[in-house]
């Protein structure tokens, strides 16, 4: 594929590139049980608060800048473009962080946080967001907009401030009322001293499926795939883009290169009527978290999912419920009833290297290969070692020159799931992955077409900040006009290309198990974020505590 900003031509490395067949079968757990588009609106408390509801998290090396990690965050899923007159905001009573541990301890060893103002020069003389054509941020046309300030913290020491009242690029109204958002965009993409890149602002969604999954996963014959339910949606997304050196174990990649990754937003501990900006850390308390997609969606049981985001990775291996659910995954068992295609046999100890300990052949897992594992760096403590939910990216995997969207499993070793670019096809991934293709050398016939959504509907840029522009027009009139990027920032169309390794297999039909169905109700609470979203917000923001704490003995799992 070559929509993906990944093209320039490293040296392989001979020791990951024996890994990529063996890894494929790690990705079994992430199947294509996806029914919350990654993580939009995963769990039933966080999509009362959209504002804070992480929805995906990618982790690359930058294509264009050696030595430099890009990290993009979105949150706020299913913004519909027309969605007036307030639009979508960043909340200015919550903390948006970006969180990465270089020595395996589930902690972080390196945290980016972002909080955020309003600057409302609307009171009571209108309800307009503009009142003409904004043609740069300081436009007087634009009468609501954000700053943002983002502090960092490294090593458990104090939080610094690096930039304040930085730019937000705002939310696109349309082309009446931005006609040239791409120069608002640049505005918005800011470099500080020291080399980092930021970006603040809207973005069109970059993840891409068919999310009727629902309807008996696609049908029952895969006869309802092909429509991509995120085009013309977008999304808030924060990206930064960092040395190695920043965040690898002691500054020294060469030596530690493997990073894990995560997100997470706080919400003060107990909200006020009428409080508009965040109050002292100890305050706070953690409502939304996200590492690899599909893991609280599809892995996490439904009575957990709450408390999971609310709790930090260091926890994850102590909890028994969780476990299970990943040596011993639900989807194979549902696409057995429905297709027939036989689930791999349990436990599934591949799927605890993926979600808690990372590949690495230090835990003594099934997969004999060392790729994303903290355990891999030279200067870690194994001692301090825990297993943990987090997305992990070995920064010394060369930049693919003509990136596969299915990533490892097509033996692209800097794809998901060893980080995440734009373009990795997640859910393609999982659908074959769960069906033990690894382990067969060859993907499995009936499910070998996925979901026939293999690009997202807007083209990636080239350089920072990577997402495409946001979308403007209504979704549900089929209007969208999917605008993509333009100057600096384009990139071919995007396409199928560099997937030659995937067969074109038509999908065998089965009938589903009698005693087997899928809840359509959970469709419509998943596109429902309207009216509805608004009231239930309301009710649950003044009714939240914290969410309960585990307090089962430590059962985490041995090394």
């Amino acid at each position: 594929m070559t929509t993906q900003p990944h093209r320039r031509r490293r040296r392989a490395v001979p020791a990951l590139a024996a890994a990529g067949i063996v890894l494929a079968g790690a990705l079994a757990g992430l199947g294509p049980q996806v029914s919350s588009a990654s993580s939009h609106r995963e769990a039933p408390l966080i999509a009362s608060d959209p504002a804070a509801d992480n929805t995906d998290l990618y982790a690359f090396v930058s294509p264009e800048r050696p030595g430099y990690v890009n990290l993009i965050a979105n949150w706020i899923p299913f913004e519909e473009p027309d969605g007036g007159p307030n639009f979508y905001p960043f909340a200015t009573d919550a903390a948006y962080n970006i969180n990465v541990d270089s020595d395996g301890d589930a902690k972080a060893d390196a945290v980016f946080r972002w909080t955020f103002k309003n600057v409302d020069r609307r009171g009571d003389s209108t309800f307009l967001y503009n009142n003409g054509p904004v043609t740069s941020l300081d436009d007087k046309n634009l009468l609501f907009k954000q700053t943002y300030t983002l502090s960092s913290s490294f090593n458990g020491g104090p939080f610094q401030t690096r930039i304040s009242d930085a730019p937000v690029a705002p939310s696109r109204i349309g082309a009446a009322s931005m006609p040239d958002y791409q120069k608002l965009r640049d505005q918005a993409t800011v470099q500080l001293k020291g080399g980092w890149k930021l970006f603040a602002g809207q973005a069109d969604d970059p993840f891409f499926l068919d999310l009727r999954v629902f309807d008996l996963l696609y049908g029952g014959d895969l006869s309802e795939t092909g429509t991509d339910t995120l085009a013309g949606y977008n999304v808030n997304s924060l990206a930064i883009q960092v040395p190695f050196k920043d965040v690898a174990l002691r500054g020294d990649a060469k030596r530690n290169p493997v990073i894990g990754v995560w997100t997470t937003t706080d919400r003060p501990r107990v909200r006020v009527t009428g409080q508009t900006e965040l109050g002292p850390r100890a305050d706070r308390v953690q409502v939304s978290r996200l590492g690899n997609p599909l893991v609280n969606e599809v892995v996490v049981p439904a009575n957990l999912k709450d408390a999971f985001n609310s709790i930090s990775p260091d926890k994850d291996a102590g909890i028994p419920a969780v476990v299970k659910r990943v040596t011993d995954p639900e989807l194979p068992k549902l696409i057995e009833s429905i297709y027939g295609v036989p689930a791999p046999a349990t436990p599934r100890n591949d799927l605890v290297e993926i979600f808690l300990t990372g590949i690495t052949t230090k835990a003594g897992g099934p997969i004999k290969a060392d790729l994303n594992s903290q355990l891999n760096n030279m200067d870690v403590n194994a001692k301090k070692f825990r297993p943990s939910e987090m997305l992990r990216l070995n920064l010394n995997v060369p930049v693919t020159a003509q990136p596969n969207r299915l990533g490892v499993l097509a033996k692209d070793l800097q794809g998901f799931p060893n980080g995440r670019r734009l373009t990795d096809d997640a859910v393609d991934i999982a659908i074959q992955a769960v069906e033990g293709a690894a382990q067969t050398g060859k993907l499995v016939d009936a499910l070998a077409a996925g979901d026939k959504v293999d690009a997202n509907d807007n083209t990636f840029g080239d350089v920072f900040p990577y997402v495409a522009l946001p979308n403007q027009g209504a979704v549900n009139a089929g209007k969208s006009t999917g605008a993509g990027t333009s100057g600096t920032n384009a990139s071919p169309a995007a396409a199928a290309a560099g997937d030659d390794s995937a067969p074109s297999l038509s999908p065998v039909s089965a009938q589903a198990s009698s005693g087997t169905s899928l809840s359509t109700g959970i469709l419509v609470a998943v596109l429902g974020v309207g009216s509805l979203v608004t009231i239930l917000a309301t009710w649950w923001l003044r009714r939240r505590r914290t969410a309960p704490a585990f307090t089962r003995a430590d059962d985490t799992i041995p090394l």
